[in-house]
């Protein structure tokens, strides 16, 4: 322990804590903002400066441990001025259109400037010229709102193990761009969106698809529908002053109603039919059918790492599309067909708390199993919210309504699929049942729970050992996938039978399309309410379900029966990190 005084108070720390941790023990906030929890502190911004009695410089409180007797100055006029400049500094830097940024409101620089009382600048403006990067179909790049934090290229490569972001150039030429100075879609870049999740202003942000969705409102002709994700329930209320982890499903079903929705259906019951899916794929590959471990491929951004960095697991990978997939898929069919109207009538949107998932509609031909485009519109819980304020919906005072019937029904195991280990827990509640053929008498996997980077359990299933491992942020999968590796190149049988994986930490709950903010005390809450909509299900096994067990009857059969492949599964294959041009 290390023992020190913070403006006169003393304070005990562990070693190794830094000012900045130090401080907020005794209440006191050293403003920031390169700093992230997520990511080793780097003190690129500067603004966290403070004195050390005995030290002739300002040092910075984000990366600075505290030694021993220290006696530390966090505010006094002369670091309110140091602070106010470096602010002024980053402005003259930065353009002034907050009205139509997509963090208005929001931004922590807009925050900052307000707190310090910025009213004129000091200093001329010097904007770069650079030109928004829209390649992608999931996230944009302003390199003109960039404040050089490095946040964004941390996260991506510290959390995320993908190295789409980088440093380039030197001095005041010092920019944030993709690696190789290519555009973000031609770079290693899977998608996840975890840096706009992190970026402190909107320098990088979400497509915006929300026009689409009120054209097609609009349109007479669209038979417009909606299907919510499991993490979208416990984390949008943060946008209208409920906190982390409130369950707001009913909510969520009357708002999307009152935008003009003609049916609101949920996610949660096409996670159901995942597991359905993957369950059964499992259990033959247990019986020899198939190479193990197997893979779950519910994650676009995870899909889209594995076909660049780990494709010799292509194999490996459940061929079960997502359950946003097959909720368009199963919606321009079978529930097409149950109300008389044409699939191409259809106009499938869904709320996602994921940036890939905008990717992911077009990834392969298989996302057009129908003959049309399964789902043909993503929006991000963050799109979502601003949808309802727009529309003038009264999100606090909304009754609570449910979801239309034959594809909104679900069990509490779909509703798992929002957190890490959730789709893993989800597929052993069915799996192991159909391996005995006995009814659980306990449904909780609490080995695959939790915020540890990666989770590893073996199963006694009636004498025989099942191995699994759960692993989320793309930075630790690796170490999953070498054990993998390593025992093929020894011959030896694999140290898996089973993996989840999601790119996101804390899976969904954290994804890139999510409320701003997110740390690990707001993943724990999203978590914890995620946990408790399983609880208060009635039915918590997918197998279950009777709207599940209704869809095989009258439509697809069985599981992996000839039309559950036509419209349920896809395939996968190698694709290079970079995309070279000719």
């Amino acid at each position: 322990m290390t023992k020190l005084e913070i403006n006169g108070i003393a304070v005990e720390v562990p070693e190794g804590t830094t000012i900045l941790k130090a401080a907020e023990l005794v209440g006191v906030k050293v403003p920031r903002l390169c700093y992230h929890e997520d990511c080793e502190p780097w003190g690129a911004c500067g603004i966290c400066v403070v004195k050390v009695e005995g030290s002739p410089k300002m040092v910075r409180a984000c990366a600075t441990p505290c030694g021993d007797g220290m006696q530390v100055t966090t505010h006094d006029t002369e670091l309110y001025d140091v602070r106010r400049t470096v602010l002024q500094l980053i402005l003259s830097r930065h353009p002034n259109e907050c009205l139509s940024c997509a963090r208005s409101g929001n931004c922590e620089l807009q925050t900052l400037s307000e707190e310090f009382g910025i009213r004129e600048f000091d200093f001329p403006k010097r904007l770069s010229e650079l030109p928004i990067d829209r390649s992608t179909p999931s996230i944009e790049v302003n390199p003109v709102k960039c404040i050089s934090c490095g946040r964004c290229a941390a996260v991506c490569q510290q959390m995320q193990g993908v190295w789409a972001l980088e440093f380039l150039g030197r001095g005041d030429e010092m920019r944030i761009a993709p690696a190789a100075d290519v555009q973000l879609n031609d770079s290693p870049c899977i998608k996840c969106g975890q840096c706009s999740a992190h970026c402190p202003v909107g320098a990088i942000y979400e497509k915006s698809d929300s026009k689409q969705v009120h054209v097609a409102l609009a349109d007479e002709e669209k038979y417009c529908v909606v299907q919510i994700a499991p993490a979208v329930r416990v984390a949008i209320g943060e946008a209208f002053g409920y906190e982390s982890g409130e369950i707001l499903t009913g909510k969520l079903y009357a708002a999307l109603r009152r935008l003009g929705f003609k049916a609101v259906f949920d996610t949660n019951f096409s996670a159901d039919l995942t597991i359905m899916e993957e369950g059964n794929e499992f259990l033959q590959r247990m019986k020899g059918d198939g190479p193990l471990p197997l893979i779950t491929s519910c994650c676009p951004a995870w899909t889209d790492y594995m076909e660049k960095f780990a494709s010799d697991f292509v194999p490996n990978f459940s061929t079960a599309k997502s359950p946003q997939q097959m909720m368009g898929a199963v919606a321009k069919t079978y529930y097409a067909e149950s109300i008389g109207v044409k699939p191409e009538n259809i106009f499938m949107v869904s709320i996602m708390p994921c940036t890939a998932k905008k990717y992911e509609l077009t990834r392969t031909e298989d996302m057009y199993s129908t003959g049309y485009k399964d789902v043909d519109v993503v929006l991000t819980t963050r799109e979502l919210s601003r949808m309802i304020k727009s529309a003038g919906v009264d999100f606090r005072n909304l009754p609570e309504e449910e979801a239309d019937s034959i594809l909104g029904t679900y069990a509490g195991a779909g509703t798992l699929f929002g957190v890490t280990g959730g789709v893993m827990e989800a597929a052993l509640r069915t799996a192991v049942t159909l391996m005995t053929g006995k009814k659980l008498p306990k449904v909780e996997f609490e080995d695959v729970r939790g915020l540890e980077g990666v989770k590893e359990a073996a199963l006694d299933v009636d004498g025989q050992e099942v191995r699994i491992a759960v692993a989320h942020t793309m930075s630790n999968i690796e170490q999953v996938l070498d054990k993998v590796r390593a025992a093929r190149e020894k011959g030896e049988e694999t140290p898996y039978h089973f993996i989840e994986v999601m790119a996101c930490r804390g899976g969904c709950i954290g994804g890139g399309g999510q409320p701003h903010g997110a740390t690990d005390e707001v993943r724990s809450m999203r978590i914890a309410g995620i946990y408790k909509d399983d609880e208060k299900s009635v039915v918590r096994c997918s197998h279950e379900n009777p709207e599940i067990q209704r869809i095989y009857k009258d439509f697809l059969g069985e599981p992996l029966s000839e039309k559950a492949h036509q419209y349920l599964h896809t395939h996968y294959k190698s694709r290079p990190v970079y995309k070279l041009k000719d």
